[in-house]
């Protein structure tokens, strides 16, 4: 894939969307294009939170690690952009992500991804959209699952 084609990809991506494409021709540049196959991990549960990532083309599976076995939480895809929550809480990664088809991603150092927040503040704001919409939507839930629990129990 070009670097323009990079570039519009990471533009479409609601986080990016207001910061300029020269840039957006630097991110692009600067960070390491890795393409994941069916069943490869993009990182898993408890490792250090070394990076994002941009998902180009395809889509992962979000699973998490629970007595029972691995459990799929989410799907994410084309535009989606995941591992940040882990370099903004500076805490290991909180799921696994595993490519679900072919996958295309630009990797997105921890350094590089800050000095974006810190560079553009539109960007830190969405992030802040994007996570508060990501817990709203895990609150529902939550709660729709402790209901069904108190049902059962009833």
């Amino acid at each position: 894939m070009a670097l323009d084609d990079e570039v519009g990809a990471l533009r479409r991506n609601p986080l990016f969307a207001k910061i300029s494409p020269s840039k957006l021709k630097l991110l692009a540049f600067t960070s390491e294009r890795i393409d994941y196959e069916e069943g490869q991990d993009l990182f898993h549960m408890g490792d250090p939170s070394d990076a994002a990532y941009a998902i180009i083309k395809g889509s992962a599976d979000v699973l998490i690690d629970t007595p029972a076995g691995e459990i799929k939480v989410a799907q994410v895809g084309k535009n989606a952009f995941v591992g940040e929550m882990g370099i903004i809480c500076d805490v290991p990664r909180t799921a696994t992500i595993r490519a679900c088809s072919h996958l295309e991603t630009l990797k997105i150092s921890k350094e590089q991804f800050l000095q974006l927040l810190t560079e553009f503040p539109e960007a830190a704001i969405e992030l802040m959209r994007v996570l508060g919409d990501r817990l709203t939507n895990t609150t529902a839930d939550l709660s729709q699952a402790r209901k069904k629990i108190q049902e059962l129990e009833a």
